[in-house]
Parts: structure tokens; C-alpha cells; sequence
């Protein structure tokens, strides 16, 4: 392969993760984000990144559960077919409904698609919106006993990886999720287990939660998101396990303890002691 592999959202969660595994088979790679010029809000910024690729790995900034995000997949995907990149593979979101949209529009372009459809990531916890909640001692979220699949960012790669190098995926949706079901409180309590810390867990009201958001200056898209994740998302629609990750690597999916003890192992919430 001589034409670069295109990562948009390169220094993501999941992006990164991809970027370094394609690069250390020895595989080209292009990556795409705002540091590099790529804008999702300008769309006369797309054609330079897919320009040449051989393939495309897709994640929506901020989120793809976000109002708009749908059409830029259609519009994205369309711009690639017309300039010869007919490899794509989309990170979509489980239960929500723009995702969804989005993956209708990237089967309707008639693009040699791959989907892979996660659920909330355990690096939520050690990179993202969670990890000052931990170090601060306290989680504290609009949430109590609804169970979710909590995903490890490195399994999401591995399956983008296999999409993006073997054509035996193309026409597949992997709806990827961890081996088990566990509440945010649960979440809570295996980090505790495997870093010795002694972090709270509070179920709080929705009120309390946007003013907490408002508080701490987050963006209003941000914001708009999380409302929408705790408030709809969040109720049991995606109470249940699937086998994206068995299905595309043959073998099965990091349960959220082993992330945990991993992310401890590391340093990761070393402050919070």
C-alpha cells in the first residue's frame, strides 16, 4: 500500500489508537483534525485531507449524537466517492438517534463502508469528561441503575484496524460493546478496587448536573450532548451485550476490571491520591 490510510479525528480516543497501529505494521498514514486544518463546520477544508487516501477512518467532532452530524457524513462521504477514496469507515454511537442517521446516509452513498457502532468508552474515565470527577474524588452524574456495556477504546481500534486493511469487513456493522453490563457506581467501584483510592459515587439530579456543566464553562454543544446522552440515552435502550468485537477479531472484547488495573498501572489517576 502506498496511498496513506486517512484518520480524521487523528488524536482522538480512538483515532490515536488507530493512527499507531496502522504505522506500526508499516502502513501510511494521514492524519486529519483541526491542528492540521481539517474542520468539520468548513466543508471546503475536507477535500484536502481525503485527497489520495486509500481509505478513510471517520469520527464526528464533537460527537456524532450531535444535530447536523448526519448530513456531514453524507456530504463527506459523497466528496470522497467523487475523488476516487471508496474505502470508509465510520465510529458511530449505540442508541442514538443522529448516529443512526449518519450510518443511513454513509450505506445510501455506495462507499465500500464499515460501521462500528460503541458504546460509552472506559476511557471516559482516564482521558475524557470523567477523569477530573476521579481525581476530584466524586463522580457525580444523572445517573443510577441503568447498566452499560462500557467499551475499551483499544478493542474499538483493533476492529477499525481489521475494517480498514481487510476487505472480508466491508458491508458490516460491529456493534461493539465490553463483555458485561456495569452501572456508572459500579464503574466506580472497580477503578477503587484496582487503584486503592476510595472514590464517591453520587446519583444526582438532571438540574444539578446542566448547572454543574453551565458552571464549569463547558461548551454549549458539549453540554447540549451530554444532556441529551444522560437524559435519553441513558435509559436502558443499550442495556444489553453484543458481539461486534468477536465478530471482527475472533476473540473477545477487554472487560472494564483489566482497563482499570491497566490505567492504574500507568498512573492514571495517581493525583486523586
Amino acid at each position: 500500500m502506498t496511498k496513506p490510510i486517512l484518520i480524521i479525528g487523528g488524536r482522538g480516543k480512538t483515532g490515536s489508537r488507530v493512527a499507531d497501529r496502522l504505522a506500526a505494521r508499516g502502513l501510511p498514514v494521514r492524519l486529519a483534525s483541526r491542528s492540521t486544518g481539517f474542520d468539520w463546520t468548513d466543508r471546503s477544508t475536507w477535500a484536502a485531507a481525503l485527497r489520495g487516501a486509500a481509505s478513510v477512518y471517520i469520527t464526528y467532532y464533537p460527537d456524532i449524537a450531535i444535530k447536523g452530524a448526519a448530513e456531514a457524513i453524507g456530504a463527506i462521504a459523497q466528496l470522497a466517492l467523487s475523488i476516487g477514496v471508496r474505502r470508509l469507515v465510520l465510529l458511530s454511537g449505540r442508541g442514538e438517534v443522529e448516529a443512526q442517521r449518519a450510518e443511513e446516509q454513509l450505506i445510501a452513498s455506495s462507499a465500500d463502508w464499515t460501521i462500528v457502532r460503541a458504546s460509552w468508552f472506559n476511557q471516559n474515565f482516564d482521558e475524557g469528561q470523567f477523569l477530573d470527577m476521579v481525581l476530584g474524588g466524586e463522580v457525580a452524574l444523572p445517573v443510577d441503575t441503568v447498566g452499560e456495556p462500557f467499551v475499551d477504546a483499544d478493542d474499538i481500534a483493533d476492529v477499525a484496524v481489521a475494517a480498514l486493511t481487510d476487505e472480508r469487513h466491508i458491508g458490516e456493522v460491529y456493534e461493539v460493546t465490553g463483555p458485561r453490563l456495569l452501572t456508572f457506581r459500579q464503574a466506580v467501584e472497580e477503578i477503587n478496587r484496582a487503584s486503592g483510592l476510595e472514590v464517591q459515587f453520587r446519583t444526582l439530579p438532571a438540574h444539578e448536573f446542566l448547572d454543574s456543566l453551565v458552571n464549569s464553562e463547558v461548551p454549549d454543544e458539549i453540554a447540549g450532548l451530554l444532556e441529551e446522552l444522560f437524559g435519553e440515552v441513558l435509559d436502558g435502550r443499550n442495556e444489553s451485550l453484543a458481539d461486534g468485537v468477536q465478530r471482527a477479531l475472533g476473540r473477545q472484547p477487554q472487560d472494564f476490571a483489566e482497563f482499570a488495573r491497566a490505567a492504574a498501572a500507568k498512573g492514571a489517576w495517581r493525583r486523586a491520591a
